[in-house]
């Protein structure tokens, strides 16, 4: 018995150790022997039933497994799948039930495309060069082989998209200049494609007098027949492309999202960078193993909440805390035909209530009445969580079930029932409420793939109502979730006021619930709507020290405004709301730090995602609130203007680096995000597969449909007004010094570098860093031609702007100039070198004589090999010497 349970033991070590070393994200992704398993692929439940569908999943995957295999050097295939199949498709018998794979956590999304035709393949990417992508999109279009001629076969598109997801790639083609390519034996012609009324005809290319550059309507025209081998991450369409862009023939200069995010490092170096390529050895078969797969439909929520009622819950209004957010949860956040349960438990579990389906009011106000209203004995983690395995499985398996775990204690016994918990299938959430919850907690959630949240004692910053706010389905339709619109707090003097509003736009309104809650006296409550009209009829529980306003049919749309008045106390204000049309999305937030997990002086980065179902929302004020265990609270304006911790500017990932920390422990994510008169719908971010426009085949020039662009009409003007909150869940901070924090981090790097020539000028512009990455000033600037130590830079974020007439360069006709920057903060620690820009000069008819020159004006780095030619020429300086010396 002793060995089978140290066997079972390493099993669980094994698989724990595998899903922390995924990062931040909740894939559940693990690289077994080769092969990727537990790769989710989720079909949008508002596809109409396609069993076909099912099927070319599996043979686009299949395939991809081929190419994938080969590309790495035999070194990587797709080993097990996971299909989502959404509840309203047919149940049929080969249909599993799901265990830890759910929407939420899926890797590939199957959706409807945004507008209808915008077949574009994304990969979602947030973070920095090597780190793992969000998720990838692809619509059936593409998966039913609709979209060959203009992406290339569906297996090659999802290994490119899969380069971007797992390891952190980026493209190597540029749409703005699409005439850099990979590899200079890739073939084709450059022509534009003139369309009107319906008819349209190819001519040759112009220049652009001023660039000398092809007009931007040029486009590249690939021959169908190829012998190049690279690259994937440049043209995956090409039939003989069948390999990753390496070192020996990576290209430096093009302008591209690789050179520009990796430092100049080619696709395979940042691959055999990665975790999983340093932890694996090429196979030897000559094909890999056939992937299997798991068709999963999703059921009914089924859901328990595991609520500690110990003696140390008597303490810091901890329990009166918990039955509030509980009664928020019931009352509103969990969906209607959802299964719910309830255990309570000290030193023993009890079953306070079996699963029972909420369909009526009647269900959850008696679900309510359950809630623990004293606090004594001890602390017995396992205990609950076994009650709850009980409770569900006296009508469910546990696979797929959900479990909310609060507990404020400590508990050492609570490893012993890890493994339990692995091979129930069982989703754990955790609530870890004040500073002395388990440290073992955050290893629940993140084996079984849970959310993870760690309120503390401050009851003004809402943590624990919030935290309860945040538990949506990760299963349900966007259109059918609560959305947190409001969560603030203030602590008040006997007689003051605490004033706010808040904005219903026309994507919610429906089931709209505004919550207060106090700690000593009910204060006087007025909300008033857009029309002026009052609610004050609000249902008030003494006990539990709440009161809360559902407004009927759909809330109004504009600005809302809510007035309380008390004794001295701390009041909290949650307002929460559902889509007002079900077939239009609402506007969403989702906020997460880099990593759960991070050790000084490694940089940590806190994100928020603000979309209308694949759109992004541009121009939005977005703050995040980062709460550490004692209750301060630092706040961060996040940005999206593609510099610093931010990846790409304008695409609604807003993102900010984290510095200001004092102490090791638990530190809480939440966001806020308003709308206002610069705030729109955009464009998504295209992050993927690269759009052909055409063919070369035989000589003959054979058009493909021009690619579909979103209109206008998709994309409405300025003043998309809005309120939105968000709980990004809980992260760990270790290593901090005691003391003050040293000054260890540098200027974050420059990568929005940009040059041009204007008579015999040039114009560099850039966004400016920081002190510390993107946050302060930093000291002064290298650019490689001159001393410009008296030119001062501005506060991180603004926009820079540098022009200046060079002494000892004659800039003549087709003087093509690169730059590259580096900043140095007070501390004299400098960053990284930015990417490469290069400013020419064109002026057309060039007369007899003129000869071309090339001036590298910058030390570049990496680029080893390219030598500045001005009448004597120079090589630049090799990658491991000092940017100063030259």
């Amino acid at each position: 018995i002793i060995q089978s349970i140290m066997v079972s033991f390493k099993t669980f070590l094994l698989t724990l150790v595998l899903y922390m070393l995924q990062g931040a994200g909740t894939s559940l992704i693990k690289l077994n022997n080769n092969g990727y398993e537990d790769v989710v692929i989720a079909i949008n439940p508002d596809l109409p039933e396609d069993e076909n569908l099912i099927q070319e999943i599996q043979n686009i995957v299949t395939e991809a497994s081929t190419y994938l295999y080969q590309a790495t050097e035999k070194r990587f295939y797709f080993k097990g799948v996971s299909i989502l199949i959404p509840k309203t498709w047919k149940t049929k018998p080969d249909y599993q039930k799901p265990k830890l794979e759910i929407y939420d956590n899926a890797d590939i999304f199957i959706e409807v495309p945004n507008p209808p035709g915008y077949n574009v393949p994304r990969t979602d990417q947030i973070r920095e060069c090597g780190k793992m992508g969000e998720r990838i999109h692809l619509t059936p279009d593409i998966i039913l082989n609709k979209m060959v001629k203009e992406y290339g076969p569906p297996g090659k598109i999802l290994v490119h998209e899969w380069a971007h997801l797992r390891w952190g790639v980026f493209e190597e083609y540029n749409e703005e200049e699409p005439f850099y390519k990979c590899s200079d034996a890739i073939t084709g012609t450059n022509k534009v494609n003139v369309c009107s009324g319906g008819s349209c005809s190819i001519r040759s290319c112009r220049t652009d007098p001023n660039t000398g550059k092809f007009q931007k309507e040029c486009l590249f025209i690939p021959d169908r027949g190829q012998t190049e081998k690279a690259s994937i991450m440049f043209m995956q369409s090409i039939d003989s492309v069948v390999e990753f862009c390496r070192k020996e023939n990576h290209n430096k200069d093009a302008p591209n999202a690789q050179n520009r995010k990796c430092n100049l490092r080619s696709t395979w170096e940042v691959i055999q960078d990665s975790e999983d390529y340093k932890t694996s050895t090429p196979m030897t078969a000559a094909q890999p193993p056939k992937p299997s797969f798991s068709l999963k439909q999703i059921g009914e929520r089924i859901l328990c909440l595991v609520l500690d009622k110990s003696g140390s819950m008597a303490s810091g209004d901890r329990l009166n805390r918990l039955k509030q957010a509980s009664k928020l949860f019931l009352l509103q956040i969990i969906e209607k035909g959802s299964w719910v349960g309830m255990i309570t438990f000290d030193s023993a579990a009890t079953i306070q209530s079996d699963l029972v389906q909420i369909e009526t009011d009647d269900q959850r106000n008696t679900l309510i009445t359950k809630l623990p209203g004293i606090a004594s004995g001890g602390t017995s983690i396992c205990s609950g969580l076994r009650a709850a395995f009980t409770a569900i499985r006296k009508k469910f398996s546990t696979d797929g079930a959900e479990i909310v775990l609060l507990t404020d204690g400590e508990d050492s016994t609570i490893r012993t029932c890890f493994e339990e918990v692995r091979q129930s299938g069982a989703i754990i959430h955790t609530v870890a409420l004040g500073p002395s919850a388990d440290r073992a907690l955050e290893e629940l959630s993140k084996l079984t793939g849970g959310k993870r949240t760690t309120p503390t004692d401050n009851a003004q910053n809402n943590g624990l109502i919030d935290a309860f706010s945040a538990l949506s389905s990760g299963n349900g339709m966007i259109t059918q979730r609560s959305i947190q619109l409001e969560s603030k707090g203030a602590t008040l003097k006997d007689g003051e006021w605490m004033n706010g509003t808040v904005i219903i736009d026309n994507t919610i309104g429906n089931d709209t619930l505004f919550l207060v809650t106090w700690t000593a006296n009910q204060p006087q409550i007025s909300v008033s709507d857009p029309s002026g009209k009052i609610y004050s009829n609000f249902s008030v529980d003494t006990n539990s020290k709440m009161a809360y306003l559902q407004i009927p049919d759909t809330a109004k749309d504009g600005i809302w405004t809510y007035s309380l008045k008390s004794s001295a106390q701390t009041l909290t204000m949650t307002v929460t709301s559902r889509a007002a049309n079900p077939s239009v999305p609402p506007i969403t937030v989702d906020a997460k730090m880099n990593e759960n997990n991070s050790s000084f002086p490694s940089p940590v980065i806190a994100y928020a995602e603000v979309r209308q179902g694949s759109l992004p929302i541009i121009g939005a004020n977005v703050t995040a609130l980062i709460e550490s265990a004692d209750g301060t609270t630092v706040t961060l304006d996040l940005l999206d203007n593609g510099a610093g911790a931010d990846a790409y500017k304008n695409d609604g990932v807003y993102s900010r680096y984290f510095t200001a920390y004092k102490t090791d422990g638990r530190y809480s994510l939440k966001v806020r995000a308003l709308g206002g008169t610069n705030t729109q719908k955009s464009r998504p971010q295209v992050n993927g597969a690269l759009y052909v426009p055409g063919w070369v085949e035989n000589g003959e020039i054979k058009m493909n449909p021009p690619k579909p662009e979103i209109s206008e009409d998709e994309i409405q003007g300025n003043n998309l007004s809005f309120s939105r909150t968000s709980l990004g869940g809980s992260f760990i901070l270790t290593n901090i010094p005691s003391g003050p924090i040293p000054d260890i981090f540098p200027p974050n790097q420059i990568i929005d570098l940009e040059a041009n020539i204007e008579d015999n000028h040039i114009n560099l512009t850039w966004t400016a860093p920081g002190d510390n990455y993107d946050e302060g000033q930093a000291q002064y600037y290298i650019i490689r031609m001159m001393n410009t130590s008296d030119f001062i830079p501005n506060d991180a974020n603004s926009k820079e702007v540098f022009m200046f007439e060079p002494v000892d360069l004659t800039i003549e006709n087709g003087t093509t100039v690169f730059f590259a920057i580096k900043a140095v903060d007070k501390a004299n620690l400098t960053s990284p070198i930015s990417n490469i820009a290069q400013a020419s000069l064109y002026v057309p008819e060039v007369p007899a004589g003129v000869s071309i020159s090339t001036i590298v004006l910058s030390v570049v780095g990496a680029v080893a090999g390219i030598c500045i030619i001005a009448g004597v020429t120079l090589c630049i300086l090799n990658k491991n010497k000092s940017f100063m010396h030259g």
